[in-house]
């Protein structure tokens, strides 16, 4: 088994997490930065954009997210809601993945006959790059687990962090000491995912 194919089996969603990680801030920093610069954007359009949350403000985003989803969840439900988010700000920190739009928008004026793509490829980059970042983590034997809690916080985290408005917020990576290990990954059968002609 190849070393690439070992990290992507270590990067798991660790749902588990505390703040005894062993890199600094500054560490985390550093190495998710030069992940976010190697990784692909159609025609190198470098769409992704990172904001980084740690301490009070990691734990404001949860905060934040637990008044917006409030009125939105049934009351009965609202206790395991409480519970989650407090999973995640119990973590060390929050990666949040932004996608500008106006690089976008400018790509589709510039090449009209793609127009269409660039949205989707634009995607495409911010999926990479939040792929290779929390694999990136995982190799440091930092735990993660991804969140999509936009559109519901969007105003909110704009307003609390300036956040410029041509950038879209796409994923949220919850990371931080691992306190407990992912259980086994159920694999479907290969017969029904690959296909091989020639």
């Amino acid at each position: 088994m190849t070393e690439f194919i070992q990290a992507l089996k270590k990067r798991r969603s660790i749902y588990a997490l505390g703040t005894n990680v062993t890199k600094s801030n500054e560490e985390i920093e550093a190495l998710v930065k030069e992940v976010v610069r190697e990784s692909p954007s159609s025609f190198n359009s470098q769409t992704q954009r990172v904001v980084f949350l740690f301490g009070d403000a990691h734990k404001k985003l949860w905060s934040i997210t637990e008044e917006a989803l409030k009125p939105l969840t049934p009351a009965e439900a609202f206790p395991n809601t409480q519970a989650k988010l407090q999973s995640f700000a119990a973590g060390k920190g929050t990666i949040l993945f932004f996608e500008d739009q106006d690089v976008v928008k400018s790509l589709q004026e510039q090449f009209e006959l793609y127009a269409e793509n660039f949205p989707v490829w634009s995607e495409q980059a911010s999926g990479l790059t939040q792929a290779n970042v929390w694999t990136a983590l995982a190799q440091e034997n930092i735990g993660a687990n991804l969140q999509h809690y936009n559109p519901v916080i969007d105003e909110a985290v704009a307003k609390e962090w300036s956040i410029p408005s041509n950038w879209k917020l796409r994923g949220q990576l919850v990371f931080g000491s691992i306190e407990e290990a992912a259980g086994s990954k159920e694999y479907m059968e290969d017969s029904a995912r690959f296909k091989t002609f020639g």
